[in-house]
């Protein structure tokens, strides 16, 4: 499923957060192999697939993925934070996701 994240890299580590009811973490409890991929805002795939395995962060993990994404994004993450305010915006807790990537991660 094509999913777009705002991310940050680590050497061959990646950050993103996301809703900690989210499919997302659904999918990553029942199975930390993750499939990824360059994409545009819509999700459309732009580059080559790669395999990862993910890990949710506890709260000190989340809270340094917080962190990092905000240096990164700036202005553009204090908006997203505004709009969530709006009704019909998701509005859950946060939870931070750490993925290794190599070429090993799939096997």
């Amino acid at each position: 499923m094509a999913t777009p994240v705002w991310l940050v890299r680590e050497g061959d580590h990646l950050f993103v957060m996301t809703e900690a009811g989210s499919g997302k973490v659904k999918r990553i409890e029942s199975n930390p192999v993750v499939e990824l991929a360059p994409c545009d805002m819509r999700g459309s795939i732009k580059g080559d697939r790669f395999f990862g395995n993910a890990v949710v962060q506890d709260a000190a993990g989340t809270a340094a993925t917080v962190k990092k994404i905000r240096k990164r994004y700036g202005l553009m993450f204090k908006l997203i934070g505004v709009l969530d305010k709006f009704p019909g915006r998701a509005s859950g807790d946060r939870v931070g996701i750490e993925i290794t990537v190599g070429p090993n991660s799939a096997g």
